[in-house]
């Protein structure tokens, strides 16, 4: 997936992430990715997500709210978008789902933890574990003030 990856978890933050992504993919030409992950269970055995029959409904609300969230972010920009936007939702686990996005990706954009006081100061774990694995540039969109 060359392009612009964003990963989205549907707070302000990755709303705000998402909306930049589509700007910079507009203003390149370059196809979007849009990544919303269904964390799972860890495996006793090891780093092996485990998935079941629950996970199947969950994925499937969780690709419509992403759809529904880059539908939004689209119609903020007008006419103005990305040369194609693909949306994604998979069970896993968000650290590994967004490094392997990464592994095609020309960028990986990730919206701030959100919170307030030392929370806005600092990025979340999910963003600080990506910066250091990503296989591409990460931009990491700070929250709204």
């Amino acid at each position: 997936m060359p392009g612009i990856v964003v990963g989205i978890d549907g707070s302000p933050n990755s709303e705000h992430a998402l909306d930049w992504a589509m700007r910079q993919a507009a203003a390149l030409h370059t196809p979007l990715t849009v990544v919303a992950v269904h964390e799972v269970a860890k495996s006793y055995w090891g780093d092996i997500p485990v998935i079941g029959p629950a996970d199947s409904p969950l994925l499937e609300k969780l690709h419509h709210a992403a759809e529904e969230m880059t539908q939004k972010a689209a119609g903020r920009l007008g006419d103005a978008g990305p040369a194609s936007v693909n949306v994604r939702a998979v069970s896993g686990f968000v650290v590994q789902e967004l490094v392997d996005a990464s592994r095609d990706a020309d960028m990986l954009v990730l919206g701030t933890r959100g919170g307030s006081g030392l929370g806005r100061l600092v990025m979340g774990s999910v963003s600080n574990e990506v910066v250091q694995h990503s296989a591409c540039p990460v931009v990491i969109v700070p929250h709204r003030r």
